[in-house]
């Protein structure tokens, strides 16, 4: 390296400046967040329209590509308005340029396009050099007035050319087309409307700047796609316009047609907003594949230019109802999530119906006020000139004779404003006219458009000393280009009658689910088993193949939802009516398809309901003796692969679940016939991960058979039933309230005739007790046939367990669930 060359690793900084990391990262992410705030994601609230939308406007604008010019081609457009304004890539120009020419997404197209501009079905536009556009006749009213100093300019990226900050936009274009961006942290989704309706409301806000959302509400119904569609219910409207938030139920429109022998076809002529239709067909082909439609023969999409057209054709004898609704449920209603999200005063702000129609009024009173100012100065101009050209022909002979004098313009100019006290501009104009100028009827002219201009000017000062004024002719403006531009509503609002679903054709009973170790599920109805004497060896409810034994029975009513713990922990929700209803002989089908149960997994307990009380919870106990409260509301959303109800210990099993509300006793039984009774507020409420805490001072080898919740006044009885077939009754107030994590008190006597507890329940005199065998054998007996005797006894024999087999499971069918099976058909054959 030469030695008159400095090594670059040797030239000083000129500056230096220490920071700290995290505050440069901080404020360099703000600047960055800031930027595509205001750059590029989100809207102007005055025009509705990003920088990139305003650009291609004003390009196009500049450009003279109008509504009534011919089409151009659109890669020029993007060139000019990248070269000159969005230095961004042509990419994002052109996609912006073509949504702005669908008219399945613009509910006002701003941009006429032609050529091929994409489809509702997903398809791509054609490449920009064989497309052509140009501005549609309401994009020309977004730029009206803009040469007359109505809006501020900025300068470009480079400095050579003005760009405007914000449209003059003569109608509220941010409500009217909508908008939709995701910034930094942020996002907007800003639904369109019709056209008439807005205006109505602005108009509306102008004379009664007092008006609620409510009064607006009565000219803005609502929402207004460009893919038409129906909107259900009016609440989720409110709230959007009250809050500036909100989801809206979009639902397609279709009709059920008579179709030829008899069958039925459902033809879908409109769709949610921003639905691909071709993946919408698709979807619905694929559920009609996979069994979970059912119903449908063939599936045809018939739409052309014309319109929408989707054909489901249903096959002879297919409940309409039913395949119209699963359509619904999955396909043909989508949720709309408003966000009217906008920048004020270059600052994002959430804004009601109301504010957004507030702040449009204002840029709209600046813009007619800007104008004004500047019309009037033109007029103010014109006038002088005509007041000189009018003295001139006053003077006509002296003015001529005096310009013929001079010698050349400049000596003519100064003597006119000597001799007769022309202004400058007066006399440039005056030795400008033509001799043609001077005749009576070129005078006459003159004087009548004198006093036309004074008229103009008299009406100008008028619109900007009366704010009544400026406000009439933004008022004026609106109602012209709804006249213009104004159509029909598009989108209808419809009520929410609710949906038939399958759950709504489902008979109402009450009925019985069996499940196996194997995973095996059936329900039969209760008025299949009829009550026996206590002591019988039931009949078959089960065909339980080798190896497997039923784990579970348990009372449920069709429409219940179902929230089904396992031995492992966690808890599943069901609906009764999706479990196969079987014969009393069947062996069920794999609950597989029904419940995504890990291998070893058994239900081991049901909790009928799926919506809690702010004070219940959730009471657990375990098989080692540990119990856990926690909070019904974190059962209320259950996935379909279940959830965590509780941590479990190697060796540890989830047992037995209670719904109590803080004011309750927990007793806990065992295999080994004890039981302790505790306040459950002993037993903290904890998180649904948590394991839980000691209820019980378990003996070795003895483990937690089951547990009840009962209170002071429970005149109720502690039913126990162990595995043989032996149970009795014992009040619930000789179980004493002790300490948690105790010893407890003898229940039953578990000797070699009775065996383990199987199970214990709270039972009151009327009702009905189901047990079930692990071959499957069930009795249904009234409960008050079981003595009611002190604790520490045998009990009596409840159902007569064949050798080799065990009670599986105890349930118990309340007095007031018995009325809908009084009717029922018994089936009281014996099957041994």
């Amino acid at each position: 390296m030469s030695s008159d060359v400095p090594d670059p690793t040797d030239i000083e900084a000129r500056t230096v400046e220490n920071v700290r990391i995290e505050e440069e990262m901080e404020q360099s992410y703000i600047d960055y967040a800031m930027s595509v705030i205001a750059g590029r994601a989100l809207p102007r609230v005055e025009d509705g329209l990003k920088p990139v939308h305003r650009r291609i406007l004003y390009a196009m604008h500049e450009m003279g590509v109008t509504s009534g010019s011919s089409h151009r081609k659109s890669s020029s457009i993007v060139g000019e308005t990248m070269g000159d304004f969005h230095p961004h890539g042509d990419s994002a120009i052109y996609d912006t340029l073509v949504r702005m020419a669908q008219d399945f997404s613009m509910r006002y197209p701003l941009v006429d396009g032609q050529g091929n501009f994409g489809s509702m079905d997903g398809d791509p536009p054609a490449a920009q050099r064989y497309t052509e556009a140009r501005m549609a006749a309401i994009a020309e009213e977004l730029l009206e007035d803009i040469d007359k100093d109505t809006v501020d300019f900025s300068s470009n990226y480079d400095d050579r050319l003005q760009e405007p900050d914000v449209l003059p936009a003569a109608f509220p274009n941010l409500l009217v087309n909508g908008s939709s961006g995701i910034a930094v942290g942020m996002s907007t989704n800003i639904p369109p409307h019709n056209l008439g309706e807005v205006i109505d409301a602005t108009i509306e806000l102008i004379d009664n700047p007092d008006a609620t959302v409510e009064e607006l509400m009565e000219h803005v119904k609502g929402p207004d796609f460009p893919t038409g569609a129906n909107i259900v219910g009016r609440d989720a409207i409110y709230k959007a316009y009250k809050t500036g938030r909100g989801r809206l139920r979009v639902r397609a429109e279709f009709e059920v047609e008579e179709w030829k022998s008899g069958r039925e076809r459902i033809v879908i002529t409109e769709l949610p907003f921003q639905t691909n239709k071709a993946r919408l067909v698709e979807r619905i082909a694929d559920d009609v594949n996979e069994g979970e439609i059912d119903g449908i023969s063939d599936l045809r999409d018939e739409s052309d230019r014309d319109g929408v057209r989707i054909v489901v054709e249903l096959k002879r004898g297919a409940n309409t109802e039913i395949v119209k609704n699963r359509l619904l449920e999955n396909h043909l209603e989508r949720t709309f999530g408003i966000i009217n999200l906008a920048l004020v005063d270059g600052q994002p702000r959430v804004l009601s119906l109301k504010e957004t129609l507030e702040e449009y009024v204002a840029h709209r009173r600046e813009v007619v006020r800007r104008r004004s100012e500047y019309d009037l100065e033109e007029a103010e101009d014109r006038a002088h000139i005509l007041e000189g050209r009018l003295k001139a022909l006053d003077n006509v002979d002296d003015v001529v004779e005096l310009i013929r004098n001079c010698e050349n313009r400049t000596e003519a100019k100064e003597a006119l404003q000597t001799e007769f006290d022309f202004s400058s501009d007066q006399a440039d104009h005056i030795v400008r006219m033509q001799l043609g100028s001077l005749t009576s009827m070129e005078a006459a002219e003159i004087e009548a458009e004198y006093e036309e201009v004074q008229a103009e000017i008299e009406r100008l000062r008028t619109i900007l000393e009366s704010e009544e004024e400026l406000l009439g002719v933004i008022k004026e403006e609106l109602r012209e280009i709804d006249a213009e531009y104004d159509d029909d509503r598009r989108t209808s609002i419809i009520e929410d009658e609710g949906t038939v679903t399958h759950e709504d054709l489902i008979p109402e009973e009450e009925v019985f689910v069996v499940m196996t170790e194997d995973d095996y599920v059936k329900r039969m109805p209760i008025s299949r088993f009829d009550p026996q004497g206590r002591g019988g060896k039931g009949i078959i409810g089960a065909d339980v193949k080798e190896g497997d034994r039923v784990s579970a029975v348990f009372r449920a009513n069709t429409h219940d939802y179902l929230l089904c713990f396992t031995n492992q922990g966690k808890v599943y929700r069901l609906k009764t009516y999706e479990i196969p209803e079987m014969g009393r002989t069947a062996r069920g089908k794999s609950a597989v398809n029904i419940l995504d149960l890990d291998d070893g997994e058994e239900i081991t307990a049901v909790v009928d309901t799926d919506t809690f009380d702010d004070d219940e919870f959730v009471t657990m106990v375990t098989k080692h003796g540990y119990v856990k409260r926690t909070a019904g509301e974190e059962f209320e959303r259950i996935q379909s692969n279940g959830k965590i109800a509780a941590s479990l210990e190697d060796g540890d099993a989830l047992v037995d679940v209670e719904v109590t509300d803080g004011t309750t006793d927990l007793v806990i039984a065992t295999e080994g016939g004890m039981t302790i009774r505790f306040d459950e507020t002993e037993a903290r409420a904890m998180g649904r991960t948590a394991r839980g805490v000691n209820g019980i001072d378990l003996e070795a080898g003895d483990a937690v058979a089951g547990l009840v919740a009962t209170d002071e006044e429970d005149g109720r009885a502690l039913l126990t039933v162990t595995q043989n077939g032996y149970g009795k009754r014992t009040v619930l107030s000789e179980y004493r309230t002790q300490s948690r994590y105790g010893k407890g008190l003898i229940d039953i006597k578990t000797d070699e005739r009775n065996g383990p507890v199987t199970a214990v329940k709270a039972v009151d005199d009327d009702d009905h007790l189901v047990l079930m065998s692990e071959n499957g054998q069930i009795v249904r007996t009234r409960v008050d046939e079981v003595s009611t005797v002190g604790r520490n006894t045998k009990g009596v024999i409840v159902m007569d367990v064949e050798a080799g087999d065990a009670v599986a499971s105890v349930d118990t069918i309340p007095a007031a669930s018995m009325a809908a099976d009084e009717d029922g058909d018994a089936d009281t054959s014996d099957d041994d």
